[in-house]
């Protein structure tokens, strides 16, 4: 092992960890946090033994069923041991899910609800501005007004409604945060190298 240690990852490597990091997150091993710092770690990482120590103290996932630290049964496939999953495994029974694909049989935890405040926000801003101009007309001509906000909030909530079924039928909750993600930890990891090369420049 000490020479695959050694060898350079690749990025479906990276993205196999990361994917086990959100895992994590959603079972509850890991913080916010600590989920943020080994990302970004995870996507610094040059070798294999540098994504090995982000998920050493990490089982693998749990199961719907049972969890990851449950004994084996007769005819029960043993959970996935720690470690990134590497190409070569695509066509392994029990593999552990790589990027793209639903965990756990669909979206739970912490991943829809940051993609529902990401597909939602915007609309609720607007909401919320149009509601107050609103409410001021209406205090100000001291009747009951026409809530005119519904012309421009209604059809626009009507697409979101539809993109949000869509989304969730498709699973593509875990594909956009899988995304934000891996860009979030790529700005980290630039900021990172800029802040080293100034302290070597100077």
């Amino acid at each position: 092992m000490e020479g695959r240690d050694g060898m350079r990852a690749a990025d479906a490597d990276r993205e196999a960890t990361a994917e086990r990091l959100r895992v994590a997150l959603e079972e509850g091993r890991l913080d916010l946090h600590e989920y943020d710092e080994r990302l970004q770690q995870t996507y610094g990482a040059k070798t294999y033994a540098e994504l090995d120590t982000v998920l050493a103290d990490l089982p693998g996932p749990a199961s719907p069923q049972r969890s990851a630290l449950a004994p084996v049964g007769p005819g029960t496939a043993p959970a996935v041991p720690p470690g990134p999953v590497h190409q070569d495994s695509a066509a392994t029974p029990g593999r552990e899910a790589v990027p793209g694909e639903p965990v756990g049989g669909g979206p739970t935890g912490a991943v829809p609800a940051r993609w529902l405040v990401e597909v939602w926000g915007p609309w609720l801003r607007v909401a919320a501005f149009f509601t107050v101009i609103w409410a001021i007309s209406a205090v100000g001509s001291r009747e009951l007004l026409f809530y005119w906000p519904v012309w421009v909030l209604g059809p626009w909530g009507a697409m979101l409604l539809a993109r949000t079924a869509g989304g969730f039928a498709t699973g593509t909750p875990e594909r956009d945060v899988a995304r934000w993600d891996r860009r979030r930890a790529a700005r980290a990891v630039r900021r990172r190298e800029r802040r080293e090369q100034r302290r070597h420049d100077r």
